[in-house]
């Protein structure tokens, strides 16, 4: 794949840019790089702390064709940023399923996938990624303290963002081609190894029909996690779940 990148002091959100370049035609491997986001998106309608030159900010526009499940790509694009990061950096992160790369319990980055059609003949998807790269604790809001961690805290220097940037693309191109190839197994192996949910992990998924608590029981091949509790196996995606974590002791 080639990556045309194109840079922005600001934007709203890099994955709105990309999403609006995409139904206007622009082509598999456009990437958008920002240096801050007035209204950087998560999973879930939350917002992504991402101040000026704290981050790195950057959406890829992807046209895998009507016929390839999407279900896995936010799991092989955390799989990219964490070895990119480790490129980088040195630092070896883990996963949070679905989506976030954490350290020591705390989420350094996120991953966040959208796609649609143009018109009624070409699907796109954009595949975003926000990594908190030199905040100290204290520049974190107070919200977010405790719960947030950047890279530099973490690898105990900085990293530079040119350099991550060109890593996580290069990986997202080889962690994704496993679903166009219909590998999919490949891609649940390689996140579970790297999850921070081992199996047996008592967990607590809280959805609109109400909180569930059991044992990982690990992931189902389109990425849905499953839950052992005490009235048997239960399975959810992503979408249909509000909070998701460790079970209170």
């Amino acid at each position: 794949m080639t990556f045309t990148i194109h840079r922005l002091g600001t934007c709203v959100s890099t994955n709105e840019e990309a999403k609006d370049r995409a139904r206007n035609g622009a082509p598999e491997g456009t990437v958008i790089v920002a240096d801050e986001q007035t209204g950087g998106k998560g999973t879930k309608g939350r917002t992504w702390y991402s101040p000026s030159g704290a981050g790195l900010y950057v959406s890829v526009i992807l046209r895998p064709g009507m016929d390839v499940s999407l279900s896995l790509l936010p799991l092989a694009a955390g799989l990219a940023a964490r070895e990119a990061m480790e490129r980088a950096s040195g630092l070896s992160t883990l996963l949070r399923w679905p989506n976030d790369l954490v350290w020591e319990g705390k989420k350094i980055g996120g991953i966040l996938c959208e796609g649609g059609l143009s018109g009624f003949q070409m699907r796109y998807t954009v595949v975003g990624l926000g990594i908190n790269l030199i905040q100290a604790e204290g520049d974190f809001p107070q919200a977010l303290r405790g719960k947030a961690a950047s890279l530099f805290q973490a690898a105990g220097g900085l990293v530079d963002r040119e350099t991550l940037l060109g890593a996580f693309l290069e990986e997202l191109e080889s962690a994704a081609a496993p679903i166009f190839e219909k590998r999919t197994l490949d891609i649940i192996d390689a996140f579970l190894r790297h999850s921070e949910e081992k199996l047996g992990d008592p967990l607590s998924v809280q959805s609109a029909a109400g909180t569930f608590q059991g044992a990982f029981a690990g992931l189902d091949p389109d990425g849905a996690v499953r839950i052992a509790g005490p009235d048997g196996e239960r399975r959810f995606v992503s979408a249909e779940i509000l909070s998701f974590g460790p079970a209170s002791k």
